[in-house]
């Protein structure tokens, strides 16, 4: 019963297995491990079972892959430009491995992997890895445009520099920080609903008939959480391609 209703036991990771120790270092296999390659199989399932026909009149499943290509495809080119399609391969698998991982968190007995915080900061950082990487490789010293923007007078310039780099050195923090609240925080609150029903049902006819109340906020709670899952999926990749347009176009 405590397991069932104490709201924070579902983020625990739990070792499945182990490789061993490296230097010291511990090599487990996890439950968030576990989830990650889920999420990765049934999205390398689902591409491939829906484009593998690829017919002119394409099916029901084949036109929901096509959608999503076109979605990520036309958010990349409005936020970047024709250019941008270069990283067409990284948005895309950006937004269906944290769509597809949010989902399944959702889900009794499965694990919200971007409920851990270690996990939305490395994709935070792989990002802003790349616009760094790419920007100074594209751009050279001219990358560092965004850091001063155009038609500012001088004078200002001493003030909006370093806002403009603590602006972007402060991007992976709400990358990261914005993906991970969100999910952590709705997980909770509906686990807190959900042991109010298993509480109040444990006592008989009177607690069944006032665990009709959670019973009705966990179900809509729980509808809510599969729209916040699928718009924080957008949220972190549309953030994803407004700063890959500062590495493809630093100027302001």
């Amino acid at each position: 019963m405590g397991y069932a209703t104490n709201p924070i036991k579902q983020f625990d990771i739990i070792e499945i297995f182990s490789f061993g120790s490296i230097n010291g270092f511990d090599l487990v296999f996890t439950n968030s491990a576990l989830m990650m390659l889920v999420s990765v199989a049934i999205i390398s399932g689902w591409l491939i079972l829906t484009t593998r026909g690829r017919g002119l009149v394409p099916s029901r499943l084949q036109l929901v892959s096509e959608i999503t290509y076109g979605f990520i495809a036309n958010m990349i080119r409005t936020s970047t430009g024709s250019e941008g399609m270069k990283f067409f391969p990284l948005v895309f698998s950006l937004f269906t491995f944290i769509l597809v991982s949010n989902i399944l968190g959702l889900y009794p007995y499965f694990f919200s992997v971007s409920s851990q915080l270690i996990v939305t900061v490395a994709l935070a950082l792989l990002v802003m890895g790349i616009v760094i990487f790419y920007g100074v490789w594209k751009n050279g010293f001219k990358f560092l445009k965004i850091f001063v923007p155009s038609g500012i007078p001088l004078v200002v310039l001493i003030i909006v520099v370093p806002i403009e780099v603590l602006s972007f050195l402060s991007r992976p923090l709400s990358l990261s920080l914005r993906l991970f609240g969100n999910m952590l925080a709705g997980a909770i609150v509906v686990k807190v609903f959900a042991g109010f029903v298993v509480s109040l049902t444990a006592m008989g006819l009177i607690g069944i008939i006032g665990a009709i109340l959670p019973l009705a906020m966990t179900v809509a709670l729980t509808g809510l959480e599969f729209l916040v899952a699928a718009l924080q999926a957008f949220v972190f990749t549309i953030l994803t391609c407004v700063y890959l347009n500062d590495a493809i176009h630093p100027g302001h």
